[in-house]
């Protein structure tokens, strides 16, 4: 049996709805995009979004619309993919990596001791913001995130990469902060079939400064009101992510409904399985267990042909690129330990509970012959 790790939702309304654009002659920003922008606005919950060429370029015109730069620093988790602190360092700004809890996300009570430390953290003036992480498809404690911020006159932008349609006490993410970015990869729980990303927010002017950033810094056709970018998004991918949203609450469903397969499959098995915190509806982007025989169990899934996966066996602030510009970061803790353990097992919509059964089987299977 070969059980993929993920596997992007694809429906023959999809492949069509590709073609009518194809025919329509229109090709990048149009009435597929418009409406599209329209209709994740309203999922969200927020007035205004933009979309543009990936997560990453979303958090990067999110932090040049507020205004970050040389001297600033920014919260950031350690545990998440790279692209989340790369643009943190295109505007010239600093990440400053803080450690997780138990929902793998970031955790308040260390960036709330790094915000009362006294001494400066070198080549920062001023710590502007945060970018938590609802890491693997579960929010973070937005909460206590939010307390942080208002006391310590911080901005909150969420990455939301991993968790299109997860809910923080009811409210979607994305609506909680300044903005929230997502991305539209073919892995994530929504996507378009490649490269793609929205950013979300109910500040206009924010809105306003990154639909010209976008777009070359243009007002109009051939007035360009600032010095922008090229990262704009297309028809084609428009009208599948308008269809992939229609479907996004049944593709969470199945996930919610696949997690819970794999939490009674394995059940008295010697792995740490994630559990949702009361508060929080997860999507579960990922599946992700621990355990201390990880690199064993991954070998022997792959000889049953099950594939799995590692998010992330680096934490950020010991990727090289980091110490390269940085130097050596301070450690952390929970976040350097979690990494020699966690594992991703698969997941996404259309899987079968036959397959669930059988990676289950097979990880009891392992850790029977191991003992």
């Amino acid at each position: 049996m070969k059980v993929p790790l993920s596997k992007p939702y694809v429906d023959k309304e999809m492949k069509d709805r590709v073609l009518e654009v194809i025919d329509s002659g229109q090709y990048i920003l149009g009435n597929q995009c418009k409406d599209f922008e329209k209709e994740f606005a309203q999922f969200i919950g927020v007035k205004h979004a933009v979309l543009t060429s990936s997560g990453t370029s979303a958090i990067f015109l999110c932090l040049k619309a507020l205004g970050v730069g040389k001297g600033d620093g920014i919260l950031v988790p350690s545990l998440t993919a790279f692209p989340t602190i790369e643009p943190v360092f295109h505007v010239g700004a600093r990440p400053i990596f803080i450690d997780i809890d138990d929902t793998y996300t970031v955790d308040p009570k260390h960036i709330e001791s790094v915000l009362k430390k006294k001494g400066r953290i070198r080549g920062v003036k001023q710590i502007k913001g945060m970018i938590p992480v609802h890491l693997y498809g579960h929010p973070a404690q937005m909460d206590s995130l939010r307390d942080l911020a208002k006391r310590y006159g911080l901005f909150i932008l969420e990455d939301c990469c991993q968790a299109h349609g997860a809910r923080f006490q009811g409210a979607r993410v994305g609506s909680m902060g300044i903005g929230g970015c997502f991305s539209f990869y073919p892995s994530k729980n929504l996507t378009v079939f490649g490269d793609g990303g929205i950013l979300v927010t109910s500040d206009d002017e924010m809105a306003k400064t990154c639909r010209m950033l976008r777009d070359h810094g243009r007002k109009e056709k051939y007035e360009h009101e600032l010095v922008g970018y090229n990262l704009r998004f297309n028809e084609i991918q428009g009208a599948v992510g308008r269809l992939q949203l229609k479907r996004l609450d049944w593709f969470n469903e199945s996930r919610r409904r696949i997690a819970g397969w794999y939490n009674d499959g394995l059940k008295g098995v010697p792995v740490v399985t994630p559990q949702a915190k009361d508060w929080a509806e997860a999507v579960y982007h990922l599946y992700v267990i621990q355990t201390d025989q990880r690199e064993k169990l991954a070998d022997f899934l792959k000889e049953k042909g099950v594939q799995s996966g590692i998010h992330y066996p680096i934490p950020n602030h010991q990727q090289p690129a980091v110490r390269n510009a940085l130097g050596k970061q301070p450690k952390l803790k929970v976040t350097e330990a979690t990494v020699q353990k966690i594992l991703s097992l698969p997941i996404y919509p259309e899987l079968e509970k036959e397959k669930v059964d059988f990676v289950c089987a097979s990880i009891r299977e392992f850790f029977d012959q191991e003992n």
